[in-house]
């Protein structure tokens, strides 16, 4: 049987999202050297990437744009109330709660995008972080086409 887009095969190449949190006026180049560090790590490229994801507090973030334009990917932003579902197990942070309205960015945010393009959304091992960001990865199955 001949892979297809509905249909890729087993061997077809993972669809990542990642969930991106950075302190205010991170440079473009070092959240594009946390991502390609955090796609490494499992052996994938920013080719597998089709799509970015931060909190809405980070909307206007110059960063992000820069990197999402960089990249060609689309940029979406989840309120606090959207990433309820898709919070840690493990208790986040009161400071960064205290910010965004949201006791983590990265992994719900990752998360969040991953099932609104697909479906079987899970994170790709722990997030990676930097002094200025974090980075989460997700992967996720979409779904069969009628």
């Amino acid at each position: 049987m001949m892979p297809s887009p509905s249909n890729p095969g087993p061997d077809a190449s993972p669809m990542v999202v990642a969930g991106l949190g950075c302190r205010r006026n991170c440079p473009q180049q070092d959240l594009l050297a946390l991502l390609i560090h955090s796609l490494s790590q499992h052996e994938l490229t920013v080719d597998n990437l089709v799509g970015l994801a931060s909190i809405a507090h980070k909307r206007d973030e110059p960063g992000l744009h820069e990197l999402a334009m960089h990249l060609n990917l689309e940029l979406t932003f989840f309120t606090p109330e959207a990433l309820t579902l898709h919070q840690p197990e493990k208790a986040g942070s009161p400071f960064i709660r205290s910010i965004t309205g949201s006791t983590a960015v990265a992994e719900p945010c990752a998360l969040a995008l991953a099932t609104r393009l697909g479906t079987t959304a899970q994170l790709l091992g722990e997030k990676t972080r930097t002094a200025n960001a974090t980075c989460a990865l997700a992967t996720f199955d979409r779904e069969p086409t009628a």
